[in-house]
């Protein structure tokens, strides 16, 4: 029980600082809330939830597939997943501030909450980096007998860390005096998120299992 409430646990904390790190769907996230209103920033989070799901869909799916055929494969796939961890965390401790335009502009007409969705849901889906960042995610924390039941649950919590966290965004976004806030502390978020992602993908690397 302790184990699998420590796959659930670490698999939803990295999840969670991949979500808080600048990307296509915090840049996407920013642009809708700010561009047309906090309720289609929510409906925005809820079309990134949905590709999510898909993400971990195929990531499960593979994964056992890749573990019942060849060990040797899923380490490889596993030692690739902390590679790609400390890329992105040495990008985001490096990377200048993105300069999101979060200036005062007239509010343009509302979009729909289907467009919204659809809006997040491709963001997020047609990410190339998304596929290799789940993969990684799934394979550097579970072994062999890791049940299938215990990766749905993880599965489902990162959807809901998804749709809640990019929710938050919109939410908060809406607040006047967060607009400069962001455009002042942007490169000390990034700094921090990525000497996680580099601590944990050093663990990883250096773990025997």
């Amino acid at each position: 029980m302790q184990d699998s409430l420590t796959i659930i646990g670490t698999i939803a904390f990295i999840h969670l600082l991949g979500a808080m790190s600048p990307g296509p769907d915090f840049l996407m996230s920013v642009r809708n809330s700010l561009t047309y209103s906090r309720r289609t920033g929510i409906f925005t989070a809820m079309g990134f939830g949905l590709g999510v799901a898909i993400h971990v869909t195929y990531c499960i799916a593979g994964i056992a597939v890749i573990i019942a055929k060849s060990l040797l494969v899923f380490s490889i796939v596993k030692y690739m997943g902390a590679a790609y961890l400390l890329y992105i965390g040495m990008r985001s401790i490096f990377a200048k501030s993105a300069g999101i335009d979060i200036t005062q502009e007239k509010a343009k007409e509302d979009i729909s909450p289907l467009n919204a969705v659809r809006t997040g849901f491709l963001t997020n889906i047609l990410n190339p980096k998304a596929t290799l960042f789940f993969l990684g995610l799934f394979t550097i924390v579970i072994s062999p007998g890791t049940p299938r039941s215990i990766l749905v649950i993880a599965g489902i919590i990162m959807v809901i860390d998804t749709v809640l966290w990019f929710s938050f965004v919109a939410v908060f976004l809406n607040e006047r005096h967060v607009r400069s806030f962001l455009e002042r502390f942007q490169s000390y978020f990034n700094r921090a998120f990525g000497g996680l992602l580099i601590l944990l993908s050093i663990r990883i690397a250096l773990s025997h299992e």
